[in-house]
């Protein structure tokens, strides 16, 4: 897909066409046979009548075709109504697929409960169209459930009035009865034929209409080992998709072999579309891309899979031992990987959720370094990793002397200190190439790139603020890019000007006392390396490495407490009613054949005498027996329409009780279930588990409830017109119970296990999707493809086991089907007492047994496979939910918290029941307004502390307290709403840029823009089409990173509160959007408690106190001044690491 069909197509419209449509289609495919054999059937059984009981066969035929324009239009209003609301579930997956993804999010925000009410009024306006397409079924179903009685009746009521010597004798009455009894299953089976074709019909129009959707241009970039040089570009014009003007222009690169060329500019100007387009993933407008060679990728945002990190490295290529380890090293994973419960077999989660932002990205830089590629495209992969772990990385594999200095490199990036060391520099504006060059052609023109070099130094973007203190080496490497600037440019600068390099050194040692040069070979600890007290298992490291569970599977029959929790859904007083009616329905069409048997063993009918002198008596006794026999039809008419009434609504009314629970329970649900639980298995559920309860389930057990009745109708029948039945009665019954004692249970559970193999398509698919640009560019398609074709395999061995299991019934259900016809027909016989008519009655149906009782099991076995559904759904819908959200009786006063003073008492924390302590005993105690860091090694529970203040993980012991509340008494969303955070991933959702900002519409376009104008986005939303109506893609797709991260500091403006809290927010941008945040947070928040989670000791070096965390606990609370002041501190030695003090 380009990326303009992304904008009409997101991930969960993808899946729900996987998860719904393709299912639907597949479902069809086994009533396919039905669809010729069916109508056959029907012309076959007609042919028998007018054989029987000649001309009047027609009149039933006349009402089967004034039948078909009445089920036509209402098949023409069903389509529609299925096609309204498919729509409205791909709008309900794909919002709740982008909620699941930013759950965490939503929690700290607490919003959860008000997009809740979004999926409701999605869920309110699907559950309108399905109470529409019920009483579509309804008016079907009552037109196919008396069609057979209607055609009986029309044919009998024709044949005794056309002629008044006609005589309905037992012959002619129940031969013709059991033809159209043997017509009573084909056409009930063909409505719901009808049902499946129509859903299934709409289904291959969206899917049709997805895979007619554009394609990436496969010429975008075209591969030629013959080329001249690495990578070129000619003329090239590109835009992201053809309604926009283009976002790259005039471009002219020639990059030959084995060089490192780096790409710089403003955010917004093209660096990251220029790689793009050099991948192909953008639409080419003219000129051509050649590319010589294989290709290594390095998003700006790093893509996880789902696997543990080493099969992340390896990427599908073979193992090597020592290209492994090498990679390991080059890209400080060492030290993480003895962090790391279970090594590199530590598995993964969805977006990397169990990594840092540095972690993943050089998790995503040792991916394409183990690749072994021809060309590597890093699109400013640094911004995240702390800058002595970035200079380890740039010296040890992307500069001149890093064990990739063959390779072919193009590299984004804002660390203008890397400069003097590249072969080319290309600059960036407003989609242009500017100046290209060396480093010092590039300052001897004395134009852009020297202005935007000045600009860096000058103004403290990248890490030149006072606040972040860089390497020492990366510190000199500045001072000396600064000397040369200022000679060029000295007509710029005032005389007054001081070199501010100098002028912030000075400041640096005036702070810590200490002032020189590290080498690099001094790391921190990110990369130095521990050896492990024993040497574990491989078994042990992969068990401890494990993120997530196997999805349960079912066992036995489905319990007893989930059909309970159906019916309690659906209303059960409305539901016996329905069924009550239904039985009703079955004994008057049981009773009318009683009364075609009354009437036609009369002997004064089948008096010949008795015709020929009292013809109008005769006549008007036959009128009487028809005309009551036609009041049992008017009897079946109402109660089929009573009950379908009851049935329909009730379990369209389940339907949504079901789907409303689950989603509560969804959004109550604790992080640390979304944590551990794949994406894939909880859209599973919304999606094909829903849509089984929705749409499926109510169809198999109306279709099992008529069957069952059928069947049920028929063996009284039988047993009351010929009693010795019963002896054969019971040896059959007990044949039949061994059969379903072995079909039901086998069927059951590969159901069972068929869902669950089908969450990690649902996984694999979504990831996969996130994940193309990437996956293309290391050319793995193909493996994924097949990966998902295995995955697909692996889940349709246990769907046709499933089918061959029905095949398997069916040979034997028509094997008790024949002993029954054959029982009842020599039975009857052999009864010297038994009557024309009733032999006649027991036959007829006898016959119609073989199909209903072939039915009923499969029904019965398809209600226990699909009502699986509700089990997989329940089991969601009872999981343990958080604390209330609001606690009437403990509600904080309305200006609280008014001080911003935080303390912690004895507080003790675990991730889960089971686990050790992740927090042990912190005590400590922040004042209003003060600007507190807390630092620490990985794992040191630095993230622990904000989560705890959030309640996304609850105290084991002791308590925290704001402004004098103990948080633990008050409600989730009384808390989570009073405070403020700026998240380390910056998360939006599909939808207005306005709708991003400020959901719930709690904020006038005044206040928006105020907050747009502080977060410097004002000039860019201004030129946009729609302005702050402008629609984001899924995640923010269209909006830079860092424009992404400004969006949601815009967001923690207009929700100002007394405690501001910073996850590493500027962890994953570029230098100049870090300046920016930090410039705005320091003047919009100068008066508030911000506490920063750091993993850069840079950022918190001006605050007033900090926090080092080792192992859970606080081990030093104090000043950053005298804590670099101590040199036996661990701030000290983690400031020396850093390159701070030497």
């Amino acid at each position: 897909m380009n990326n303009e069909a992304k904008k009409f197509k997101t991930a969960g419209e993808v899946v729900n066409l996987m998860s719904v449509d393709c299912q639907r289609l597949q479902e069809l495919l086994n009533y396919l046979a039905l669809l010729w054999s069916t109508p056959f059937q029907i012309i076959l059984a007609l042919v028998l009548l007018y054989i029987t009981i000649g001309p009047a066969v027609f009149a039933g035929l006349v009402v089967l075709i004034v039948m078909i324009p009445f089920n036509a239009y209402y098949v023409g209003k069903e389509r529609k109504l299925q096609e309204e609301n498919l729509k409205i579930k791909d709008a309900r997956i794909k919002w709740m697929t982008e909620i699941l993804n930013g759950m965490k999010v939503l929690k700290l925000y607490g919003w959860e409960m008000s997009f809740k009410e979004k999926v409701e009024k999605i869920r309110a306006s699907e559950i309108k169209v399905l109470m529409k397409i019920a009483y579509v079924y309804i008016m079907v179903g009552m037109g196919w459930a008396v069609a057979p009685f209607v055609v009986t009746l029309a044919t009998f009521a024709t044949f005794v009035l056309i002629d008044d010597q006609n005589i309905l004798d037992a012959q002619k009455a129940f031969v013709t009865l059991s033809l159209f009894n043997l017509l009573r299953v084909p056409l009930n089976l063909l409505g719901v034929i009808i049902n499946f074709s129509i859903q299934s019909f709409v289904s291959v129009k969206r899917l049709n209409a997805f895979l007619l959707q554009p394609d990436l241009d496969p010429n975008g970039s075209i591969k030629d080992t013959r080329s001249e040089y690495a990578l070129s570009i000619n003329d090239g014009q590109f835009k992201w998709d053809k309604d926009m003007p283009p976002v790259l222009n005039d471009i002219n690169i020639n990059i030959p072999e084995g060089k490192l060329i780096t790409v710089v500019g403003q955010v917004g100007c093209g660096k990251s579309s220029l790689i793009s387009a050099l991948l192909g993933e953008m639409e080419k407008e003219r000129g051509s891309v050649t590319v010589k060679g294989s290709i290594a990728y390095v998003p700006q945002q790093a893509w996880m899979k789902y696997d543990t990190l080493k099969d992340n490295i390896l990427f599908g290529r073979p193992f090597n031992h020592t290209r492994y380890k090498a990679t390991i090293e080059a890209c400080a994973l060492s030290a993480d990987l003895e962090i790391l419960p279970g090594g590199d077999m530590t598995e993964i989660g969805e977006k990397g959720i169990n990594l840092s932002g540095g972690q993943k990205q050089r998790v995503s830089l040792a991916r394409a370094l183990y690749s072994d590629a021809d060309i590597y495209l890093f699109d400013d992969p640094l911004s995240a990793v702390d800058s002595h772990v970035g200079k380890h990385i740039f010296k040890k594999v992307i500069g001149p002397f890093g064990c990739l200095k063959n390779k072919t490199r193009v590299l984004v990036t804002h660390g203008v200190h890397w400069l003097p060391m590249v072969d080319n520099i290309l600059v960036m504006t407003d989609g242009r190439i500017t100046e290209r060059g060396t480093y010092t052609e590039l300052l001897k023109v004395n134009g852009e790139f020297a202005q935007f070099l000045k600009i860096y130094l000058t103004q403290g973007i990248g890490l030149e603020s006072d606040e972040e203190l860089p390497d020492e080496e990366i510190e000199d490497m500045r001072e000396r890019m600064w000397d040369k600037i200022d000679a060029l440019t000295s007509d710029v600068a005032t005389s007054g000007d001081e070199n501010p390099i100098t002028e912030r050194k000075r400041r640096r040692s005036s702070l810590s006392g200490i002032s020189g040069h590290q080498s690099f070979s001094k790391m921190s600890l990110s990369v130095s390396i521990k050896q492990l007290p024993r040497r574990e298992t491989v078994s042990e490291i992969i068990a401890k490495g494990k993120l997530t569970e196997l999805e349960v599977t079912g066992r036995g029959k489905i319990p007893l407490s989930v059909v309970k929790e159906y019916v309690k859904s659906a209303g059960p007083f409305g539901l016996l009613l329905g069924v009550f009616f239904f039985i009703l329905f079955q004994a008057a069409s049981v009773g009318s054949t009683f009364w075609l048997n009354y009437w036609t063993g009369d002997s004064e009918i089948n008096d010949p005498n008795f015709q020929q002198n009292h013809t109008s008596a005769f006549v008007n006794k036959n009128h009487l027996f028809l005309g009551i026999y036609g009041l049992f039809g008017v009897f079946q008419v109402v109660m089929i329409i009573i009950h379908s009434l009851f049935y329909w609504t009730r379990l369209v009314r389940a339907a949504k009780t079901i789907h409303a629970n689950l989603l509560h329970t969804l959004f109550r649900a604790p992080m640390s279930f979304m944590d551990t639980t794949p994406i894939g298995r909880i859209v599973n559920r919304i999606s094909r588990d829903i849509e089984t309860i929705d749409s499926t389930l109510p169809q198999v057990l109306k279709m099992w409830l008529s069957t069952f009745m059928i069947v049920l109708s028929t063996l009284l029948v039988i047993s009351i017109t010929t009693p010795i039945f019963i002896g054969v009665l019971i040896p059959i019954a007990i044949f039949y119970y061994l059969i379903q004692c072995f079909y039901i249970p086998t069927s059951r559970q590969l159901k069972r296990i068929e869902s669950v193999t089908r969450s990690p398509i649902y996984t694999h698919f979504s990831e996969t999707i996130n994940g193309a640009s990437t996956i293309r560019a290391y050319g793995a398609s193909n493996r994924f493809i097949e990966d998902i074709k295995h995955k697909v395999d692996k889940n349709q061995i246990f769907y046709f086991a499933s089918i061959v299991s029905n095949r398997w019934l069916g040979i034997n259900l028509d094997l008790i089907s024949s002993v029954v016809v054959f029982a009842a027909s020599i039975l009857a016989v052999q009864s010297t007492d038994t009557g024309a008519g009733d032999i006649g009655l027991s036959v007829s149906y006898a016959l119609q047994i073989s199909a209903a009782i072939s039915w009923m099991v499969r029904q019965m076995s398809d209600l226990e496979t699909n009502i699986v559904s509700v089990e997989r759904v329940l089991e969601y819908s009872k999981i343990d939910s958080e604390a209330e959200l609001t606690i009437p009786d403990n509600q904080p006063r309305p200006d609280w918290p008014d001080q911003g003073c935080v303390s912690w008492f004895d507080y003790e924390t675990r991730y889960r029941p089971g686990l050790d302590l992740v927090l042990k005993g912190i005590n400590c105690d922040i004042n209003g307004g003060e600007k507190i860091g807390i630092i620490g090694r990985t794992g040191a529970g630095k993230s622990s502390m904000f989560l705890t203040l959030f309640r996304l993980i609850e105290p084991s012991n002791g308590d925290i307290v704001i402004d004098g509340v103990h948080i633990s008494k008050i409600g989730l969303h009384d808390l989570r709403s009073k405070l403020t955070i700026l998240p380390q991933d910056p998360v939006l959702f599909s939808g207005s840029l306005r709708m991003n900002l400020d959901p719930f519409d709690e904020y006038s376009d005044y206040q928006i823009w105020t907050a747009l104008t502080q977060s410097h986005l004002k000039p860019f939303v201004e030129g946009l089409p729609e302005t702050i109506m402008y629609e984001c893609g899924e995640g923010g797709c269209n909006l830079s990173v860092g424009q992404r991260q400004l969006v949601c500091l815009a967001r923690t403006l207009l929700r100002k509160t007394k405690i501001l809290v910073l996850d590493e927010a500027t962890a994953a941008v570029d230098y100049e959007t870090d300046s920016l945040i930090q410039q705005t947070i320091r003047t919009a928040f100068k008066d508030c408690t911000i506490i920063t989670i750091a993993h850069r000791i840079n950022t918190i070096i001006d605050y007033d106190r900090v926090i080092v965390m080792d192992d859970g606990k606080i081990v030093e609370f104090d000043s950053p001044a005298c804590l670099l002041g101590d040199t036996k501190s661990q701030f000290f030695s983690m400031a020396k690491e850093a390159g701070i003090v030497n």
